[in-house]
């Protein structure tokens, strides 16, 4: 044996044992005996009870359990196992990845009379958040080129924001950011840098090690990975709980037990999930390139993207994500359904991350949000498909993709 203990296991060790806490004795069996069990228990209870109010006054000043707006046993562990995989000091869930966000910006700062820079391929719903929502109530948003570093850094320099928001992989271009060097802009300019790692996930990196303050997961994707369950969770410093905290028990986005154990659930085989996906979303990608009825492919881990090199660092080898875009030749939203509709292993589904392989439209769901003009000038064209891979055999999948691809009434 070599002692190590949980700050020093690897990323595969801690997503099967984190949020397991070894002082979670449920009681004693009928002798009495002690024991723990090694599944964390679901507790629904909504509310708690102290054998002193002392107690129980503690308890609200602190940060104990009272009210489950205000927290849940279940709830906490699975925020501990994901800060364990993040490597942050806290975390705290959201009822979906859309309220981790917004609760991160508002957690930041962002209210009437601040400013918001944001990357501007976002999913379409953030994009959505910040374009109206946001700007309904005061808060200036600039959106600019996340790989164009010099515009990041001019449009800091003029609005002084209070956040910088990009995603490490965008959705659905799939462009890579540079995490540290964006670390470094919002730095000199007093902005916190939130980074959505939802598509690149704690398995191909850890933002709050390359200078980021928050990190946000739709943990719906690829935390959760099964598709059920809505979540979000946001990592950060222990100096930043109380703010995220704050916004949590007022706007009541909480995230109930039962979803978290069922995030938990999900966490112990994350590692081997995305290792499957990212091997065989690179084989994807490779095929669709060579197919003639195929435009242009996205996914960075083909040297024909523009952040290849980029992501091969930032990623240090563990591969390059689940995620492949790409173009149907000369389609447009009918010839894109008529594909869609021929498929038969791979699903047509409003979402990524899970074991199954989906695919998704991005003009008519994920950023079914903007104006037709506002997808055209982010390059979201009238004929791109996303596809998650998932773990299925990938000669599956191939052959799914080719017969939908080569049946004469598909395009």
């Amino acid at each position: 044996m070599n002692g190590k203990g949980p700050a020093d296991w690897s990323l595969e060790t801690r997503a099967v044992h984190a949020g397991r806490v070894e002082g979670d004795r449920e009681g004693g069996d009928r002798k009495g005996r002690p024991y723990v069990p090694t599944v964390p228990p679901i507790h629904p209870s909504v509310t708690y009870s102290y054998e002193r109010m002392e107690d129980l006054d503690e308890a609200f000043a602190t940060g104990g359990y009272v009210y489950t707006r205000h927290g849940n046993p279940t709830v906490a562990a699975l925020e501990e196992a994901v800060a364990a995989l993040e490597d942050g000091e806290t975390a705290v869930a959201f009822a979906s990845g859309m309220a981790a966000i917004h609760g991160a910006l508002l957690a930041v700062g962002a209210r009437a009379g601040t400013a918001v820079v944001a990357a501007r391929d976002l999913y379409g719903a953030t994009y959505v958040l910040l374009d109206r929502l946001l700007r309904s109530q005061g808060v200036s948003v600039r959106f600019v080129e996340v790989t164009d570093l010099a515009a990041v850094e001019a449009a800091c320099a003029e609005v002084r924001p209070v956040a910088l928001l990009v995603e490490t992989v965008s959705n659905p271009l799939l462009k890579v950011a540079d995490l540290p060097a964006l670390a470094e802009v919002a730095r000199r300019h007093g902005a916190a840098l939130l980074v959505d790692n939802t598509f690149a996930t704690p398995y191909l990196v850890r933002p709050l090690a390359l200078g980021a303050d928050l990190v946000i997961h739709s943990a719906t994707k690829y935390l959760g990975g099964h598709g059920d369950v809505l979540a979000g969770v946001v990592v950060t410093s222990a100096a930043r709980r109380e703010a995220l905290m704050d916004v949590l028990k007022t706007t009541g986005a909480n995230l109930g037990p039962q979803e978290a154990w069922l995030l938990l659930r999900g966490l112990r085989t994350l590692v081997l999930r995305v290792q499957r996906q990212c091997a065989s979303a690179l084989a994807v990608a490779q095929w669709l390139e060579s197919h003639p009825r195929v435009g242009r492919v996205l996914y960075p881990g083909l040297p024909s993207h523009p952040q290849h090199e980029r992501a091969a660092h930032l990623f240090g080898g563990r591969g390059f994500g689940g995620i492949v875009t790409f173009e149907l030749k000369d389609a447009g939203r009918e010839e894109v359904f008529r594909f869609m509709d021929r498929l038969r292993l791979c699903i047509p589904a409003t979402s990524l991350g899970d074991i199954q392989t989906l695919v998704l439209y991005p003009a008519h769901s994920s950023h079914r949000g903007l104006r037709p003009e506002e997808r055209a000038a982010l390059g979201i064209t009238d004929g791109m498909v996303r596809i998650s891979v998932g773990i299925e055999a990938v000669e599956d999948i191939l052959a799914d993709l080719a017969q939908a691809l080569a049946h004469p009434g598909a395009l």
